[in-house]
């Protein structure tokens, strides 16, 4: 399952039916399985997380994934996009406004307490408070009361502790009162952010996120920050996905390139991306044990709308960033420096969730060096007639960034170069610290299988994942009357719209779609990837 575990902001440059998991490997299990040695531990290239390890404060794949052994949330969704019980008993709402929690009784966190109610909602209206600054905090704004803790003036402090939407009825019944009815709200409890939280956490918040203690499935041993995390089975685990596993060690990496020569030789035994150079060579490399799989992510560059190059001395015309669109080759680039690996984007939302729309942006998306140029002539010019795309060195991003560059440079004698940071966590310290100087390179993956999660959550006013500055008051309005609509169908088909107005806006420019192209040691079996795109980590089987 693990259907609704993210990545969020993806790290690597690694189906219209929904598809929760997807496997490499010999149609879905790694060839040669053997024996099985049930408490073995196994091992998964990551980077350092960029914050700590707080689930309201981890929007970055490098986090995410440390998160999806830690916690379990209420809900997750099946390969059918159905929503499946896991922490709840069951989540239910007449109206899409107000929601009744039942939990499953006997689960407890890694410390031997509790999980009951109050863990969730204190955990929640914890989070939600401005004062204690969680990246995610806004994704509790659809509750009731969310302005008194979480106040919109800059500069403001909250008014209360708590927010009115929510009432703890039992240990194991909660209440979720929403300001307006949002009928996808189920989806969104599958989100780590909605995880809970013990008693133990609030001692010291900061501690808890060196040291985190969750309910999943598995529990937290050792952090050496730039080098790996570990993490052990959990015994008493009482979800459905109990690790078949001992534990996982995450080793960070700081290249894609030097994991890829250790998983050959035998150094790290799951890799979540394969860098660009590498894309010819895996599958004869790895035979089987190669991974080219859908998931549901999507490849942008964004806009920081914050600098000066796009505000003074007025703020950008879209048909400028619609003309540096059409300047961008992308069959080309994906077929021959990507190898085949990507899809050319034709949209903003991505592959593989309710609501996708093929064509969406229309002729943005399209090649053509004559329209590009217009355009640009058009919207007033690119300013000083120079751009640059910042990106993360550890993410095999060079090589395409360059192909992107040189196509615009090409079509439309715009100078584009690349702006390197070192590694992921620079690159979003830059973002949330608005220092990118142009345009960024920015790629979202779900976090619930719906098409609100690639427009709400990255282009609404304050979102979470909206780090390029980017606001319209209409847009918002249309993205309120989408999350208010009577029925599930309805809110979809309003995103839709929403999706197709973002032509003449222009947040991001579409490049590709995502797949899951990495792979595996020869010590591990039943090697399986997430929609997100992260392996399954309590799934992989350990060999003798």
């Amino acid at each position: 399952m693990r259907g609704a575990k993210s990545a969020k902001w993806v790290t690597g440059a690694i189906v219209v039916a929904l598809a929760a998991t997807a496997c490499g490997g010999g149609g879905g299990k790694a060839a040669g399985k053997g024996e099985v040695d049930p408490n073995g531990i196994y091992s998964v290239e990551v980077g350092e997380p960029e914050k700590l390890l707080q689930p309201a404060d981890t929007m970055e794949s490098n986090g995410s994934i440390v998160m999806s052994g830690l916690f379990s949330q209420l809900v997750d969704y099946d390969a059918d996009g159905k929503i499946v019980m896991v922490n709840a008993e069951s989540v239910e709402s007449k109206d899409s406004k107000t929601w009744t929690v039942k939990l499953k009784p006997g689960w407890t966190f890694h410390d031997g307490t509790k999980v009951t109610a109050q863990s969730y909602v204190k955990a929640w209206n914890w989070a939600a408070n401005i004062n204690n600054k969680q990246g995610n905090a806004s994704w509790f704004a659809d509750i009731k009361g969310f302005e008194v803790v979480h106040p919109e003036a800059k500069g403001a402090a909250p008014t209360g502790d708590a927010m009115e939407g929510l009432k703890v009825v039992d240990d194991n019944t909660f209440t979720i009162e929403l300001a307006n009815a949002v009928p996808y709200f189920t989806y969104k409890l599958g989100y780590e952010v909605f995880s809970p939280l013990p008693e133990s956490f609030y001692k010291d918040p900061a501690a808890a996120g060196e040291k985190p203690v969750g309910n999943g499935p598995y529990k937290f041993k050792s952090w050496e920050h730039k080098k790996q995390i570990e993490l052990t089975r959990f015994d008493d685990y009482k979800g459905d996905n109990k690790a078949k596993n001992g534990g996982v060690v995450l080793k960070n990496y700081s290249s894609l390139e030097t994991a890829y020569e250790d998983l050959k030789s035998g150094n790290v035994d799951v890799l979540r991306s394969i860098a660009p150079k590498d894309l010819p060579v895996y599958r004869a490399d790895l035979g089987d044990r190669a991974v080219d799989a859908p998931m549901s992510a999507i490849q942008t560059i964004a806009v920081a709308f914050y600098a000066d190059q796009w505000k003074t001395p007025k703020p950008v015309d879209p048909k400028v960033i619609q003309g540096l669109s059409m300047a961008i080759d992308r069959d080309t680039i994906t077929k021959t420096v990507l190898q085949g690996t990507r899809e050319p984007a034709t949209g903003w939302v991505a592959k593989g969730v309710l609501g996708y729309t093929p064509n969406a942006a229309g002729d943005v998306t399209k090649f053509d060096p004559a329209k590009a140029k217009a355009l640009i002539t058009e919207g007033g010019g690119v300013p000083n007639n120079e751009i640059s795309i910042q990106f993360n060195s550890d993410g095999g991003h060079k090589e395409w960034v360059e192909a992107v560059c040189n196509s615009i440079t090409q079509a439309t004698g715009v100078k584009c170069t690349g702006d390197a940071k070192p590694d992921f966590q620079a690159d979003l310290a830059a973002r949330k610290a608005q220092q990118v100087k142009s345009l960024y390179r920015s790629a979202w993956t779900l976090d619930y299988p719906v098409n609100a999660n690639f427009i709400s959550d990255l282009f609404r006013t304050g979102a979470g994942g909206n780090q390029g500055g980017f606001s319209n008051k209409a847009l918002d309005d249309k993205i309120a009357a989408a999350d208010s609509a009577p029925s599930l169908a309805e809110s979809v088909k309003g995103y839709q719209d929403v999706e197709k107005d973002l032509v003449n806006l222009m947040p991001s420019i579409p490049l590709w779609y995502y797949k899951t192209n990495a792979g595996f040691s020869e010590k591990v079996s039943d090697v399986k990837y997430a929609q997100d795109g992260d392996p399954i980590l309590e799934d992989v089987q350990v060999k003798k």
